[in-house]
């Protein structure tokens, strides 16, 4: 795992990369923090100064990467380096897919990825609730996941994400291992149409993996349950934010009906070993 200087020093590098190249990064910091080894963080130090830093972030057998250089370091093979180590690890592990996760306004990210070969895959916006009046709503109840939802919880996450059950499976049982995250089910009239994951960290509420089956969507429960949610959080003092494909029309409508803006974009880039 990483020691709190590391994690200190990581995140003093994360605030000056993004002041110098006014964008944000996504380091997935709710990972970075509860690691239980360090096998998947890579670090470089000159001078007992951090100047890169990449991290591999598993999602059942997908793998997400993402990194970062000193402004003043840049140029010189470091994160080449570190780079080709993630890479020996993911092969090592053998996960099946690997996405490059780089800040859509990043022309230095888009450069590295294009020189490793890597393909534009997709986008994602990150988006903030812009704070104003949320009425009331009824006729849903969120109520916190009990073991015997996770046939569903598995369902959804396959139909919903196109993710395989395997993935699914690792994906559910490591929200269930998050002590900052609740699993919320939804439900309707009595019987259970959905699931919504809020994890909270820094004054922050996160909203992942939120999903209604199929034959429960058009009704109008997505708004209504986002609207519970923001509510809910709000009034207990955190700021609201989620992340969508920007390709998800219909989750990007859904989110700016109630109010969410979109502040930052991460591009998305598939790398075959």
């Amino acid at each position: 795992m990483l020691t709190t200087q590391q994690l200190q020093d990581i995140e003093q590098l994360q605030k000056e990369c993004e002041t110098n190249d006014h964008l944000q990064l996504k380091l997935n910091w709710e990972m970075l923090r509860k690691r239980d080894s360090n096998q998947l963080d890579f670090v470089h130090y000159e001078n007992d100064k951090l100047v890169a830093f990449l991290g591999l972030y598993a999602f059942g057998s997908t793998v997400e990467v993402c990194g970062m250089v000193k402004p003043s370091e840049r140029r010189k093979g470091h994160f080449q380096r570190l780079f080709q180590q993630g890479m020996d690890t993911v092969k090592q592990n053998g996960y099946k897919k690997i996405l490059l996760n780089a800040p859509a306004r990043s022309d230095v990210a888009k450069a590295f990825l294009n020189k490793q070969g890597a393909d534009y895959a997709f986008s994602e916006h990150q988006m903030e609730w812009q704070e104003g009046s949320i009425e009331e709503v009824d006729g849903v109840t969120l109520r916190q996941a009990k073991a015997n939802d996770l046939d569903l919880r598995i369902r959804l996450s396959v139909e919903a994400f196109g993710l395989t059950e395997e993935d699914a499976q690792a994906s559910e049982s490591s929200v269930d291992r998050d002590e900052d995250a609740s699993m919320l089910m939804i439900d309707v009239n009595e019987e259970t149409v959905g699931k919504i994951l809020v994890d909270r960290q820094d004054g922050q509420a996160w909203i992942y993996g939120f999903s209604i089956l199929p034959e429960q969507q058009g009704k109008g429960i997505g708004s209504k349950v986002l609207r519970r949610v923001i509510k809910d959080q709000h009034s207990a003092g955190y700021s609201v934010h989620l992340e969508v494909e920007t390709k998800n029309d219909h989750a990007l409508g859904l989110y700016e009906s109630v109010g969410f803006k979109a502040v930052h974009a991460q591009n998305y880039y598939t790398y075959q070993l």
